[in-house]
């Protein structure tokens, strides 16, 4: 079975990938890592902030041209902070599971399931693992999985920013939301989105599906996910919400 309790690797620095420096867990043996076994779910999850001098060292090492000129082209230094931070530890935590190198890691696209086309999720060229990743606003969140999976981690919106996007959600979602105070609107919906994106990123559609047509809830508790997957909520400072969406096993 797929654990329902996935394992989120604690942050250095500070506080909660492993008890590892960054410096060192880039030329850390698997063996250094146990949460990286191959058939464990394992989540990264962190405040971007603290690791940017980290990415920013590594990255010319570790992403290839196209991360490296995506990078590039983000404005907003946040933006690129947290891009830089994401990619980087994808290929780093990739690198430990898989037994290579972070720039040895190479990265494909699955078909759409929409249309067929060559931009459906984003895979491991040769198998191997399954991953996701996610940053918003100051956070990154990676998971890593035995099967298909993904990961979603926003910032909790505004009340006039959740007044404009509730008509997408499902019927259900906007009837709960609507009986809700102001006050406790923005992070049911963060709660909500997260959860959606999550599942949707996971069957690798992305927003190509309506986000209406799938229920996941409102509440401190995820609805089932539709077709047997796995939708779980993952702890984050109370600014932002997150959650993971694991396919049926394999």
């Amino acid at each position: 079975m797929i654990p329902l309790r996935p394992e989120v690797l604690s942050a250095a620095p500070p506080g909660p990938l492993s008890a590892a420096p960054p410096t060192a867990l880039y030329e850390a043996p698997p063996t250094a890592l146990p949460a990286q076994r191959a058939s464990e779910t394992t989540l990264w999850l962190v405040e971007a902030g603290p690791w940017a001098g980290w990415a920013g060292r590594l990255a010319p090492r570790v992403l290839d041209a196209g991360e490296l000129r995506r990078a590039e082209s983000l404005r907003r230094e946040a933006d690129r902070r947290n891009y830089l931070v994401a990619h980087v530890g994808l290929r780093v935590l990739l690198g430990v599971r898989l037994g290579l190198a972070p720039d040895a890691v190479r990265l494909g696209r699955a078909e759409c399931p929409c249309c067929g086309g060559p931009h459906g999720r984003p895979v491991v060229e040769g198998g191997g693992a399954h991953f996701s990743l996610s940053h918003g606003g100051s956070m990154v969140l990676v998971g890593l999985a035995p099967v298909p999976l993904g990961v979603d981690v926003e910032r909790v919106p505004t009340p006039a920013a959740v007044a404009d996007t509730t008509a997408v959600l499902h019927p259900d979602e906007r009837a709960e939301l609507a009986v809700l105070d102001e006050e406790s609107r923005p992070p049911a919906f963060a709660r909500a989105w997260a959860r959606k994106e999550a599942y949707l990123k996971g069957i690798g559609t992305g927003l190509g599906r309506s986000p209406a047509l799938d229920y996941l809830g409102t509440g401190v508790i995820p609805a089932a996910g539709p077709d047997g997957w796995t939708v779980r909520d993952v702890a984050t400072p109370d600014d932002h919400a997150a959650a993971v969406a694991l396919a049926p096993e394999l």
